[in-house]
């Protein structure tokens, strides 16, 4: 795959507001824990607009598919509110996603021991936390047609979006939910959770999708993956379980847009938003995307305290599940949770350490 006869490469498109300044920290630990991997460093989004006058060039696009693995910052800012919609920051990223075809989105939700008095639910429900959210990403209500906005006979306006999935959409992410849950298993993880297999989520209640999603899940697990047990529950429902007792969950498999806003509320069980990963993986072969689950803060941007921690941990998942470095994996957490437990912290998490004092503070700790 990679560009580099022998060696591994890994795509850094940092993005927007505080994307380069995460993404540099990032970098750093890069070069220390895996010194042969390739580094090449790309735009995406605002960064790519502004220079481009396009949000994902065809030539950037061609890089990405070339590498082993890319990193990403995060996207979007208001200044470029006035931009058409095509060519907004987050049009690049969500045809980064669709062109690689990276359908599965891994959102993990987990607690560091230092860190569990700092969430907003009481320490006890928190403390140990170690969810994992499978969200499908390249389908649903966010790419659907048609889609748009008109004007009715009447004058009034109507805005309409087409939520729909295909048999085929839903069984492949199915799969990498039963798959990963069977290896979490495996591992002794979520052994002792209330839903200890996966718990796939939709509203099946009122959505034709929803019907046709838990049907196709169920057919799934009965012809394939009898061993793990599946809990189906309405996405509404697992929003409020979520917070209720966030540790009665393993795997939580959602479509595009119920995944998308469980796996953010998921996020703020464990502290900070600043603290959390996320991949999106498709077929073997392809790269996969990572990128931390938060925005691109611009009211934050250039200030330097911005948490390059999720960053930092997105590294981690793509030297674990793209580039097929485990150890370098290993070291990365384990400098990340060494750091917090000495107290690092910055201002998400109430200390006070800029972006690059805890870059440092987790590369003392490699």
């Amino acid at each position: 795959m990679s560009s580099h006869s022998n060696a591994q490469t890994l795509l850094l498109l940092p993005g927007d507001g505080i994307g380069p300044e995460v993404t540099a920290e990032a970098r750093r630990v890069a070069e220390i824990v895996a010194p042969d991997l390739v580094l090449e460093e790309g735009l995406l989004g605002g960064a790519s607009f502004d220079a481009h006058s396009e949000p994902l060039t065809a030539s950037e696009l061609a890089r990405a598919r070339r590498s082993d693995a890319i990193l990403m910052g995060a996207v979007g800012g208001p200044r470029w509110d006035g931009a058409p919609r095509d060519k907004r920051p987050e049009a690049g990223l969500l045809a980064l996603r669709k062109s690689l075809d990276v359908y599965a989105n891994l959102r993990p939700a987990f607690c560091f021991p230092a860190l569990a008095s700092a969430s907003a639910l009481k320490t006890a429900l928190v403390e140990g936390l170690d969810i994992l959210i499978v969200r499908e990403l390249t389908s649903g209500v966010y790419f659907g047609q048609p889609r748009g906005i008109e004007t009715l006979p009447s004058g009034e306006r109507r805005g309409f979006d087409t939520q729909s999935y295909t048999s085929g959409e839903i069984r492949r992410v199915a799969r990498v939910a039963f798959e990963l849950a069977r290896r979490r298993l495996k591992d002794g993880r979520g052994t002792g959770a209330r839903f200890g297999g996966v718990l796939s989520c939709e509203k099946a209640n009122v959505m034709e999708s929803g019907v046709l999603w838990r049907e196709e899940v169920t057919k799934l697990h009965q012809e394939e993956f009898g061993d793990v047990p599946l809990t189906h529950m309405y996405a509404d429902a697992c929003a409020m379980h979520l917070v209720k007792a966030p540790k009665d969950f393993n795997v939580i498999l959602a479509d595009n847009l119920f995944g998308d806003i469980l796996s953010d509320e998921a996020a703020m069980l464990t502290g900070s938003i600043g603290m959390l990963p996320s991949a999106a993986l498709g077929e073997p072969g392809t790269p996969g995307l990572y990128e931390p689950v938060h925005g691109s803060a611009p009211d934050i941007a250039g200030q330097g305290a911005a948490n390059p921690c999720a960053a930092i941990l997105s590294l981690e998942m793509a030297l674990r599940w793209s580039l097929r470095r485990p150890d370098a994996a290993d070291r990365v957490w384990r400098a990340v949770d060494a750091a917090l437990a000495a107290g690092a912290r910055t201002a998400d998490l109430g200390g006070q350490l800029t972006t690059k004092q805890m870059g440092d503070a987790v590369i003392a700790n490699l």
